[in-house]
Parts: C-alpha cells; sequence; structure tokens
C-alpha cells in the first residue's frame, strides 16, 4: 500500500545517507576495505572467472554520506553480472523434462519478502548445460518489465539474462547491506530504464552507478537497524491491507503505535550494563525529600500505591512503574494576569506554542511583582500541560528560552528531578498510555479540564536512564518519517 510503501523508503533513504546509525572511529576505514577488494577483482579477471566493468561512472553523487564513506560502482565490491538463458525458445520443454535444478524468473524475485525460498520451474543437466548456476547467496536484480526488484537466493539456482547476479567479493562486503541499498535505488534505477515496449534496464547503466559505501561494521548495524525498523513496518502494512479507511489517519496511527511500542520496550534493546532503575528512583525520592526538609518545596498527599490490576501492559523486568507526582518536584498552575503589548517580562500561554515551538512574535507581556517572578520563570527543560479548554492535555517541553517568561493561568507546570531524561517524558505525555489516563481524569463539561491532581496519579513506565536515552534516540529518527507522511 502506498503508506507504508512511502514509510520504507524514507527508512531507506535515511539509512543509506547514515542517518539511522552512529559512526564510529574504530570501524575498519573504508579505503583499506576497498584495496582488499581491488585484489581479489584483479585476481579473478586474470584468471578469467569474472569479466572486466566498464569504467563510466555518474557525472554527481546523488546525495551527502559520512565523512567515514565512500562512494562505489557495484562492480567494485563484488562480481555483477546477466543470468544466463542462451537456449531459443526459453520454453522448450526439453529443458525442463525431469529438472530438479531450480530456475528463477523475475517474478520468484518480485514476490520474495528478502530472500527467495520459492521457485516454480527447475532446469535439467540441459538446461544447466547452457545457463549458469549462481550460489546462494546471491543477490538477484530484476532488469526487465520490473525494474528493481532485489532478493536473495536461499539456494543455488539460474536465472535468465532479465535477471541480474550479485556475489560480493568477501565478507567484507554485507549482501544484506547491499540489499536494502538497491532497495533504496530502485526508483533511481527505474529513472535509468529505457523507455520502450517494456523497461529494461542495461547492465552498463547499473554498472555506471555509484552507491553509498560504509565500513563493514556500520553495514550490520545498519542491517540490524533496518530489519527491527521493518519488522515493524511489516506489523502496519498487514493492518493498511485489511482497513484501507486507516489510509488518512496512518501517519498519527503509525506514531502513536511506535510510542506504545518505545513506552512497552519493544522498540530498543535492553541491557544487562544499564544502571539500576531502582537506585534511580532512590535517589530521585531522597532528594525531593531533602527538598522538603529544606523548605523548598512542599510535602504532597501520598499518592495510591500501584497495584497488578491499575498496571496497562507488561514492561520489561529492567523497568518500574511510577506515578508521576512521586518524579515531580511540584506540579504548579500558572500566573493569572491580562496580557499586555509592552512590559518586563513575557507570558506564555498555549495559544503561543505550536508544533512544539513557541513564537516569541505572538508571546504578550504581563505585569507581575518581581518577588513572584521566580515562583513562575520558566526554566530550560520545564514541561508545561494545558489543563482546560479544547487544548486540555497539549504538552510542551521548554527548550532554547530566548526570553526571560512565566507561564499563563490556563497552563500547569511539572518541574522535575533532574536525573530523568527530559524528552522521554515529553514523548510519554505525546503516547497513547497518557491520553488514556488523561481522558479518564477530565472532566467532561462544556469546557474540559483536567487538573494537576489527575496529573499526578499519571503512571508512567521508567526504565534505566541508559534506555531512556536510547528510546528518545529512536523515537528522534522515526517520529519525523511519520511526520513527513502527513506532509
Amino acid at each position: 500500500m502506498i503508506l507504508t510503501k512511502d514509510l520504507r523508503l524514507s527508512i531507506l533513504q535515511a539509512a543509506v545517507e547514515g542517518k539511522l546509525t552512529e559512526q564510529s572511529a574504530k570501524d575498519t576505514p573504508v579505503e583499506t576495505t576497498l584495496d582488499r577488494l581491488q585484489d581479489i577483482k584483479n585476481n579473478l579477471a586474470n584468471n578469467k572467472k569474472i569479466k572486466k566493468a566498464a569504467s563510466k561512472t555518474e557525472d554527481s553523487i546523488p546525495f551527502n554520506i559520512p565523512d567515514n564513506w565512500t562512494w562505489v560502482k557495484l562492480c567494485d565490491i563484488g562480481e555483477l553480472a546477466r543470468g544466463k538463458s542462451k537456449h531459443r525458445p526459453r520454453n522448450d520443454e526439453s529443458l525442463y523434462i525431469d529438472g530438479t535444478i531450480p530456475m528463477i524468473q523475475t517474478g520468484d524475485v518480485a514476490a520474495a519478502n528478502k530472500y527467495i525460498t520459492q521457485f516454480n520451474t527447475c532446469y535439467n543437466e540441459k538446461g544447466l548445460a547452457q545457463s549458469r548456476l549462481w550460489k546462494k547467496g546471491t543477490l538477484c536484480i530484476t532488469i526487465a518489465a520490473n525494474i528493481g526488484d532485489v532478493a536473495i537466493l536461499t539456494f543455488d539456482a539460474c536465472f535468465p539474462d532479465s535477471v541480474l547476479g550479485f556475489l560480493p567479493f568477501s565478507e567484507q562486503v554485507s549482501k544484506e547491506y547491499v540489499y536494502y541499498m538497491l532497495l533504496a535505488y530502485k526508483h533511481r534505477m527505474n529513472a535509468k530504464a529505457s523507455k520502450i515496449a517494456q523497461s529494461n534496464l542495461s547492465l552498463d547503466k547499473i554498472n555506471s552507478m555509484l552507491f553509498p559505501f560504509p565500513p563493514i561494521e556500520e553495514q550490520l548495524r545498519i542491517v540490524d537497524c533496518l530489519d527491527m525498523l521493518f519488522c515493524k513496518v511489516d506489523e502496519y502494512e498487514k493492518i493498511e491491507q485489511q482497513l484501507t479507511v486507516l489510509k488518512n489517519k496512518f501517519p498519527s496511527d503509525m506514531r502513536e503505535a511506535i510510542l506504545q511500542s518505545a513506552l512497552q520496550g519493544k522498540l530498543t534493546e535492553q541491557l544487562e550494563t544499564d544502571s539500576s532503575v531502582d537506585e534511580l528512583l532512590e535517589l530521585i525520592f531522597t532528594e525531593k525529600e531533602n527538598l522538603i526538609l529544606a523548605g523548598e518545596i512542599k510535602r504532597e498527599k501520598p499518592l495510591p500505591s500501584i497495584t497488578d490490576d491499575d498496571i496497562p501492559f507488561e514492561i520489561p523486568v529492567s523497568w518500574r512503574w511510577e506515578r508521576w507526582g512521586n518524579l515531580a518536584n511540584s506540579i504548579q498552575y500558572g500566573y493569572n494576569a491580562p496580557a499586555i503589548p509592552q512590559g518586563d517580562i513575557r507570558m506564555v500561554r498555549i495559544s503561543d506554542i505550536q508544533d512544539n515551538i513557541v513564537d516569541w512574535n505572538t508571546v504578550p507581556y504581563c505585569q507581575i511583582s518581581e518577588k513572584e517572578i521566580p515562583t513562575y520563570l520558566l526554566a530550560e527543560n520545564d514541561l508545561l500541560f494545558a489543563r482546560t479548554g479544547g487544548t486540555v492535555g497539549k504538552s510542551y517541553l521548554v527548550t532554547n528560552m530566548t526570553e526571560r517568561a512565566i507561564y499563563a493561568g490556563y497552563l500547569i507546570r511539572s518541574n522535575y528531578n533532574k536525573r530523568l531524561c527530559p524528552q522521554y517524558l515529553k514523548y510519554f505525555m505525546d503516547s497513547p498510555l497518557y491520553w488514556s489516563q488523561l481522558r479518564n481524569g477530565t472532566t467532561q463539561t462544556a469546557q474540559p479540564n483536567c487538573n494537576g491532581k489527575a496529573l499526578s496519579k499519571m503512571m508512567i513506565p521508567i526504565p534505566p536512564i541508559e534506555e531512556q536515552q536510547r528510546i528518545v534516540k529512536q523515537l528522534d529518527i522515526l517520529l519525523p518519517l511519520c511526520d513527513n507522511l502527513v506532509e
């Protein structure tokens, strides 16, 4: 379907631009790898096991890549050749009678999901004699009819000249990385195909294309990341295929599903080396108690314990459920004052926040005594929460404060322990778990509202701080892709 297709392409493009994974200075230099591959290529060519490829390249590179990557042609990193079927007509029954040797067609490549596991036709020895048997692990690339379909053989097989075979020269080239790279290039390959009655892409045209080539360690990290992401996309695709009505709301549904997966610990890997979440919570509670004893914050009534019946879903064993109020040092209502066009201090309203950015051009001023300002002064990483009206529940993580400002009365500020990851808390306040709890705590009147007590009672899953940071990193990558679909 169109939407999941677009999401896949966005993810693939991010991968081949080096935006999905981190580059490491410890990775094997690509120059070293290319030198080794060139030696292998020369030996194969000298021994007439492969043909020398044309040296023509494209005039310019198609996009930017990291500094420790390089641009290559496929023939620089592996053997690239057309399949064979010299016999005419190809449907001559004498090639297939009692055949046992798999013969792959373009349709078999198109129907495969990364790996070719099925086939409908078999050559016999006569068929094999006029063809070529390609090894298990060969990448098959269609160059006629449907251009750019790609899949990996899971057995030795033959295929016709409408399919290209690619075999890496060594294990320094991940065939799975090349598979994903070619998927990202499908539209470019189609653009190069000749526009005749039946589209066709020549071997020379593919040999002229430049492809991004990272160190082998980075190739493997990209493959691991894409395998994980595409498993998620596959789940969403099944839903999309069953319910076409999701077409218009798919980006928001995808966003919610990703956020839900993140809060269930399904988006990232839990590591035994992570610090203890119990120790983290103990430090938070101790520091909060010290603030209470010092008179800096007030002691609130104890919040109800979380029972098994309260828990909405399972989380990893290294995580803990906690109520928002226990994590917050304070949950405080904003300052009530009329807006004025000029003054000494700004007053941020919920209407001034669009797409998680404060539009300072719309933020008015207000009158407030210098003595009261510290109570309401906004600070970096404060969380604001709309408590009434049509925007009830809308939240904002305060960042990049360019003006001295307080916040208006229809907002609530949550000041929490700085040992927590601010953006993880903000993503919680965007999640289905947050909104379901908000609805349960919202008073449904002509002007719906939700107070600080309801926010305080909300349950949030708390992972180790390292896991919070990994979740934020993944969501920072994935959620903008959903936003792009809306656009």
